[in-house]
């Protein structure tokens, strides 16, 4: 059996693909860990799994400083391009720093057989080499291969910061090694990524969608009492804590208010002084589970999201924010899946005459449908998972025969 360990960021929509995978892997009979700063993963872990905490002491600059970017992404305001520049500057490239030695002294304790590594954790990338253990790479934001094609210059620069930090810890040459070219695991399907010719390494194994572990209650009586009407949800995620929240809410309740139509709202129901009655709101949702009765979703784009609901064949109105929901949000409008707003310029009508559209128009539904059809084909978790197992087998062999 082999000896696996996740390199994850303290973000919930890169850690949870993981937690499927390894589930898989624990269940035909491997030993799986993970690597993190976040302490509270240990919960949300699958039976048998170990969590490798990086720890630093309570005086340590470092530690305080790991303790901030989680709190700087969901209270920084930026869009667009200037999104990503911040993610690099100020999130990405400090975490990815400050993590290394952390990460480096787990891989020697642990001593794994693979190391599966996020895309966005390139420190996990670089210890790999540097320890010498072979490195699979998880791309859960597949927006950040597609900008090589789409957005050049910005992929460039991009480059050159990951390549600075792998030149400042040990790893020489001009080229980023954030994406294996042993396998690097794209969570999308090609129909959905895109046209983009890729190397062989890259193999796109669809969604790895992750069913939690905990119940979350809902209020299903009041779903059932306005049955009969379209159902749809409306989140825009947890990154965002801000004041645009309260503007983004009014509108919605504008355009859906006692208008013939359940709305469920992902939100802090303390957020609006009074909701309409045809709106239920909480602060988290069953989403897997409610997602197969409903009939179209408003979100922001973010692709865990999305992915779940092309999986239920749903249509959507996408309005994205910031970092990679822009693309995602392309994507959905460029298969046909949904159409898209502007997150600072849209207006309630434009709301409710997005979703009219999409509700009363079959050919969003359908390509949906065909797009979470291709999700099936690709494989998911079990596929994913089979991948890794084999990957390790063939190494294994390699080491016996050196």
């Amino acid at each position: 059996m082999a000896k696996f360990v996740f390199i994850v960021p303290p973000l919930t929509g890169h850690i949870n693909p993981t937690i499927s995978i390894g589930t898989v892997l624990l269940q035909l009979g491997h030993e799986v860990a993970w690597i993190s700063l976040d302490s509270s993963l240990q919960t949300k872990l699958p039976e048998g799994a170990r969590l490798l905490l990086i720890q630093y002491a309570e005086n340590d600059q470092q530690k305080q400083d790991s303790e901030k970017y989680l709190d700087i992404i969901t209270k920084k305001i930026v869009y667009g391009i200037d999104s990503i520049k911040f993610l690099y500057e100020d999130v990405f490239i400090p975490l990815n720093r400050y993590s290394y030695e952390g990460i480096l002294n787990l891989l020697h304790q642990y001593k794994p057989d693979l190391i599966i590594t996020d895309h966005q954790m390139f420190a996990g990338a670089i210890a790999a080499v540097n320890k010498n253990i072979p490195y699979v790479t998880s791309v859960t934001a597949p927006a950040a291969i597609k900008v090589m094609d789409e957005l050049p210059k910005v992929h460039e620069w991009e480059v050159k910061q990951i390549v600075s930090l792998q030149k400042e810890l040990g790893i020489e040459g001009d080229g980023s090694i954030a994406c294996s070219n042993l396998m690097t695991l794209v969570l999308t399907s090609k129909a959905f990524f895109g046209e983009m010719t890729l190397p062989d390494n890259y193999v796109f194994v669809g969604p790895v969608i992750h069913e939690r572990k905990d119940k979350i209650a809902f209020d299903w009586g009041k779903l059932e009492l306005m049955e009969g009407r379209p159902k749809i949800l409306v989140s825009i995620g947890t990154t965002f804590a801000h004041e645009h929240k309260k503007d983004f809410f009014k509108k919605v309740i504008e355009a859906f208010g006692e208008k013939h139509l359940v709305v469920i709202v992902v939100a802090d129901p303390d957020l609006v002084d009074l909701w309409p009655s045809n709106f239920i709101v909480q602060r988290h949702v069953p989403q897997l589970e409610l997602l197969p009765h409903l009939d179209a979703i408003v979100c922001h784009g973010g692709h865990n999201t999305v992915c779940e609901a092309l999986l239920n064949g749903l249509p959507m109105v996408v309005i994205p924010i910031a970092y990679d929901q822009s693309h995602v949000a392309g994507r959905v409008v460029r298969v046909g899946a949904g159409l898209r707003l502007n997150f600072n310029r849209f207006k309630a009508n434009h709301l409710e005459d997005a979703m009219s559209e999409i509700l009363n128009n079959t050919i969003y539904k359908d390509a949906s449908k065909q797009i979470g059809a291709s999700f099936t084909a690709a494989g998911g978790t079990a596929h994913a998972a089979g991948l890794l197992v084999k990957l390790s087998v063939n190494k294994s062999i390699q080491l016996l025969n050196n």
